[in-house]
């Protein structure tokens, strides 16, 4: 099945996707132009993949979401590339982690039946390709800090998804929490 590339502007600066048929494979975020969101993609998937307007509802889910509409992606058909056992059940409990909410590393590590490997965990959120319907972003560090974020904009990026999720919760009327106080 052929790749498709779209790219396409957002709240959150210019995103770019790559998948086929059903399948996300690759979603980067925060560019300043369409032409920086295609360079940050691998090159050998953009020269095999066809510019195309692919997958057109998950595209406006996305514009929605980088506007703060409320949205957890967990519907997506995803292919997060070659992965262990341990990393696949890293992004399978990721997916799960609620809109407006975090875990700890510590916490996600327990949750994938791996008690003790929040280092491993940072590894795997660090080589996620499909931030956002992954949500990567709801992983912080023990102490309440952020940990990392390997998105454009790094910290600052990340800081800002986890506002515009618990904004768009109180405005609902369901205010965020961390789920970091409750045992795993």
């Amino acid at each position: 099945m052929c790749a498709r590339l779209v790219v396409f502007p957002s709240a959150l600066g210019w995103m770019a996707l790559i998948g086929s048929g059903r399948t996300l494979r690759w979603l980067t975020f925060g560019h300043s132009s369409s032409q920086a969101a295609v360079a940050s993609l691998p090159r050998e998937l953009v020269r095999a993949a066809r510019p195309d307007t692919w997958n057109l509802p998950l595209v406006r889910r996305l514009r929605a979401y980088a506007s703060g509409a409320r949205d957890d992606f967990r519907d997506v058909d995803v292919d997060a590339g070659p992965r262990t056992a341990f990393g696949r059940r890293m992004l399978r409990c990721c997916r799960q982690i609620p809109y407006g909410r975090t875990l700890t590393y510590g916490q996600l590590a327990a949750r994938a039946g791996s008690p003790g490997a929040a280092r491993a965990v940072g590894n795997c959120m660090a080589g996620n390709r499909i931030p956002l319907v992954i949500p990567c972003h709801r992983v912080i560090a023990s102490d309440g800090g952020l940990g990392g974020y390997s998105a454009v904009g790094g910290l600052r990026m990340k800081q800002r998804l986890l506002e515009l999720e618990i904004r768009q919760q109180i405005r609902s009327g369901q205010p965020g929490r961390s789920e970091t106080s409750r045992r795993s």
